[in-house]
């Protein structure tokens, strides 16, 4: 059993995007369904699709690559916060992720949600992860 199963989500989109793989299959939660809608929103992934075939369920995520270059548009997907180390931020302090190119996705009270609509919503909350 892992104790921190946003690490394992994004370490298995990270994998994913490495091999080249086109879909990436990851057990569900609802944490996990709240960051694969963001994920579709900024247009980080192609599209997702979400099963309840077994007892916990799963999350189908397809991978966006460029075209021309056929990399991914993914180029870096890492944790923040992790349950050793809990990571806040408030919404004055939200982080910017590569100068405003990339998103910080937070847990705020509001829900689930990126750095700049945490701002715009002026509240703070758990930095999971950036993505860029």
């Amino acid at each position: 059993m892992y104790t921190d199963p946003i690490a394992d989500y994004l370490t298995r989109v990270r994998n994913a995007v490495a091999a080249g793989h086109r879909v990436v299959e990851i057990p569900s939660s609802n944490v996990k369904k709240e960051i694969t809608k963001i994920l579709f929103d900024q247009g980080y992934i192609l599209s997702y699709k979400f099963e309840d075939n077994s007892v916990q369920g799963s999350i189908k995520i397809a991978l966006k690559y460029d075209r021309q270059t056929k990399e991914s548009v993914i180029r870096n997907i890492e944790r923040v916060s992790t349950p050793g180390l809990r990571q806040y931020a408030g919404a004055k302090e939200m982080p910017r992720v590569l100068n405003g190119l990339g998103i910080a996705i937070v847990s705020t009270s509001n829900g689930v949600m990126t750095n700049k609509q945490a701002v715009q919503e002026n509240v703070g909350g758990e930095v999971l992860c950036y993505v860029y």
